[in-house]
């Protein structure tokens, strides 16, 4: 299952209502938004994608104690653990995106060539290790550290 358009066009809408509103006092009533937290946005994930913190573990390469504390909410991931924690969870671009942004790190970004290739990758359906074989052939540091 795949986050549909009706997931964007509904925060779109949102904006659209955020826009139109007399007060921000009216909108903040009537949508009651509230904060989105990347521990909801993983278990939004693993729900999404039907998937297990162990099978993020194991797909994205990093230390299973490292995932539970992310998923716990204890520790927050760096920019490459983020991207890899996106890969292990099966993200689209999108997700990707949304991913690095409630993590706090900079969404990849195409006018840098290392995003552009990391980019290209997830679009076109690559798995981790299929990304660090790319990189590794632009000579750009790999997500997965070499030994």
């Amino acid at each position: 299952m795949r986050v549909t358009g009706r997931e964007r066009r509904l925060t779109e809408e949102l904006l659209d209502r955020l826009l139109a509103s007399g007060s921000i006092d009216t909108y903040l009533d009537e949508e009651r938004p509230k904060d989105y937290r990347l521990i909801d946005y993983l278990r939004f994930l693993l729900d999404l994608h039907g998937i297990k913190r162990a099978d993020v573990a194991r797909a994205s390469g990093i230390n299973p104690t490292v995932v539970y504390d992310v998923f716990s909410g204890k520790s927050r991931p760096g920019r490459d653990h983020a991207i890899r924690l996106a890969f292990g969870c099966g993200c689209d671009l999108r997700e990707t995106q949304r991913l690095l942004r409630l993590a706090g790190v900079s969404e990849l970004w195409c006018r840098q060539r290392r995003d552009a290739i990391i980019i290209w990758c997830v679009e076109n359906g690559l798995d981790l290790a299929a990304t660090d074989d790319e990189l590794y052939r632009f000579d750009e540091p790999t997500l997965t550290p070499q030994d």
